[in-house]
Parts: C-alpha cells; sequence; structure tokens
C-alpha cells in the first residue's frame, strides 16, 4: 500500500502539466510499483489525460456546443504522425490555389498555358516543354513548334481542349492562340470550372482524411477506445477546417471571375 501511495503521490501537479510536458518529463515507476493497479506511472498519466480529453469532448450542456478536439501529438506519435496529416491536407489547399492562379484568369497571359498537358505518341507533356510560349500582343499569342514539329496538331488540340474557351489556329509549326473578349458566358463558365476544381480537391482531401482514420484504426487491439476515438475526431475536425479554407478560396475566386 505504501508504495501505491508512492506512486500516486505525484498524479495531481502532473495533470496540471502540458501534455506535451509530460510524456517527456514523467518520472519512470519507482521500483515495486504495483503494475497490476497503475499500469506503470506513465502509461497510467497519460490514458488518464486522454479519458479526462474524452469526457470533456462528450460532456455538453443546454446551448453549449462541442468542445475543440486538441491531442499533442507527442501523446500519439506512436499511433500517427498528425504533423503530416495536416501537412498532406495544406498541400492539397496549396494545389487547388495555384489551379486557381494558373488556369483560372479572367485575362489570358502565357504562363497560363505553360502546364497545359500535351498528349504524344512518347507520352504526356507539359506544353512548355515542346514549344517557345510568347505574347505578341494582348489579343494574340503564339506557340512555336519549331523544336518538336510532329506534336503540333496535338498541342493544338491540348490547347482547344484546355476549358480555357481558347481556338488556337495552326500555321505550320506555329500556333496562333487568339484571345477572346472577356464575356459574361465566359466568366461563368470560369467559375463553373473553379467549382468543378474545388469538388475534385475536396475528395483528394477525403483521401487524406481516409488514409489517415485508417492508420488509426490498425492500433484498435493496442490502445483504448477513447484513444481511437479522440484521434478520430481530431483528423475529422483537420478535415472540415480545411474543407471551409476551400470554401473560402472557391467564394473569393468566384467573386472575381464574375466581377
Amino acid at each position: 500500500m505504501a508504495l501505491a501511495l508512492r506512486c500516486l503521490r505525484p498524479l495531481p501537479s502532473l495533470l496540471h502539466r502540458s501534455s506535451f510536458a509530460m510524456t517527456r518529463g514523467l518520472p519512470r515507476a519507482p521500483r515495486g510499483c504495483p503494475a497490476l493497479l497503475l499500469e506503470g506511472c506513465r502509461q497510467c498519466v497519460q490514458q488518464m489525460l486522454l479519458s479526462r480529453q474524452l469526457a470533456t469532448k462528450k460532456a455538453k450542456g443546454k446551448g453549449q456546443s462541442q468542445a475543440k478536439v486538441n491531442i499533442s501529438a507527442a501523446l500519439v506519435e506512436d499511433i500517427i504522425n498528425l504533423e503530416e496529416t495536416s501537412e498532406d491536407m495544406q498541400a492539397v489547399i496549396e494545389a487547388l490555389k495555384e489551379d486557381f492562379s494558373r488556369n483560372l484568369s479572367v485575362r489570358t497571359s502565357p504562363g497560363a498555358l505553360d502546364h497545359i498537358t500535351v498528349v504524344t505518341k512518347d507520352g504526356k507533356f507539359p506544353l512548355n516543354q515542346l514549344g517557345q510560349i510568347s505574347q505578341k500582343s494582348p489579343q494574340l499569342m503564339i506557340v512555336n513548334m519549331t523544336s518538336f514539329p510532329e506534336s503540333t496538331a496535338a498541342a493544338a488540340k491540348a490547347i482547344r481542349e484546355s476549358g480555357m474557351n481558347l481556338n488556337p489556329e495552326v500555321d505550320g509549326t506555329m500556333i496562333r492562340v487568339p484571345i477572346p473578349k472577356v464575356t459574361r458566358e465566359h466568366r461563368e463558365s470560369l467559375a463553373k470550372l473553379a467549382k468543378q476544381s474545388t469538388n475534385k480537391s475536396k475528395e483528394a482531401l477525403r483521401k487524406v482524411r481516409s488514409k489517415s482514420i485508417t492508420q488509426v484504426k490498425k492500433f484498435k487491439s493496442k490502445v483504448s477506445e477513447d484513444t481511437i476515438w479522440l484521434l478520430e475526431k481530431q483528423i475529422q475536425q483537420m478535415a472540415d477546417e480545411a474543407a471551409t479554407e476551400m470554401d473560402k478560396l472557391l467564394a473569393a475566386k468566384t467573386k472575381e471571375l464574375l466581377g
């Protein structure tokens, strides 16, 4: 009994420290600590923390919204790398931003054509690797295909099917790309493309979330049900926040395109 009290004595003060500090600075169980009772001082405190977090999240009063889950990555680093999950979700957001900037602009610039994918007999290539792109005037761009003349027709087709409302004209190894006047119809078409691109990005986001939750579930037999529940809630919360940011990006882009 005396040994058990020695193990429990430091717990109240430890529980007031941050969970990160606890994982790095918890004292080891004293020799003779009854493991069957406490399951080891370190493991006991970690489990108590997670259980306390779970109780906080589940306890809801009238008119009180559910508290935000915020698990310390250090507590669960042996189960999943939450920072890596966050980075993967952020990468999806950044890809959407880049797509908006590069491909969905009311004014077409030479850079907008750079990464149009051209399908050739030798594979798929960005347009700027096959031809030299230049802007002769605000109303005309030129793609010089002299280096790869055999890909001229494929390049013209890729430009035409890019969704940018362009109608290229082939003249030998030169592709003339007239820049159309910005009509309301064109603006609405770009807005629809922005919505489609956002939906694709959300699908990519769901894949990141599903992959992470699958990783967590692999530890069902090794950690408590509360721990699994908290991690799933944390990952879902991260995905929801990323989706909200995407919606804000779409709203801003739609406003820009429609004027």
